[in-house]
């Protein structure tokens, strides 16, 4: 499940909210360093993976091997990669939904309208723009706790198509 827009803390709750209200119990990629110090036995708890950004690998070759086991799974990844402004997201999802042939669900946080929830499903079709121009159609109207931190669902992929 992509969590977007990321721009709060408060996104990773919401996600947990989302996918418990669903009646499932997601995994949910964290920036290694929310887990030192006191935060690191709750994050885990929640479903939380630290996930070192300057060498994901290890990380994702498990979670894909997981992925694999045929066992309920449910990923939360919050594409945009940070809480600020940024030009693109990360390819990671769509890239990760690939490979293993696991579906997209679109979670979604709007602090205008306070709500919350998911939206469509969708299965990667290897046409990196038109699959994006979905996911913009979703995430069009929805902006986030903090609407100017919010980053256009773009990936880098798509200029280079």
């Amino acid at each position: 499940m992509v969590g977007a827009p990321h721009t709060s803390n408060w996104d990773f709750i919401a996600m947990l909210l989302i996918a418990w209200a669903s009646g499932r119990s997601p995994q949910v990629l964290i920036k290694e360093s929310f887990f030192k110090g006191p935060l690191a036995w709750p994050l885990r708890r929640l479903g939380g993976i630290p996930l070192d950004r300057s060498n994901p690998g290890a990380t994702i070759r498990a979670l894909l091997k997981e992925a694999d086991s045929g066992d309920p799974f449910l990923l939360v990844i919050a594409a945009e990669g940070t809480r600020g402004k940024g030009d693109y997201w990360k390819s990671g999802f769509y890239r990760m939904s690939q490979q293993t042939g696991l579906p997209i669900t679109l979670g979604f946080v709007d602090g205008p309208t306070r709500s919350l929830g998911m939206g469509p499903t969708l299965v990667p079709t290897g046409d990196v723009a038109a699959d994006m121009d979905i996911i913009r159609a979703f995430y069009a109207d929805k902006m986030g706790v903090r609407p100017e931190n919010r980053t256009e669902p773009r990936l880098r992929e798509e200029s280079t198509d």
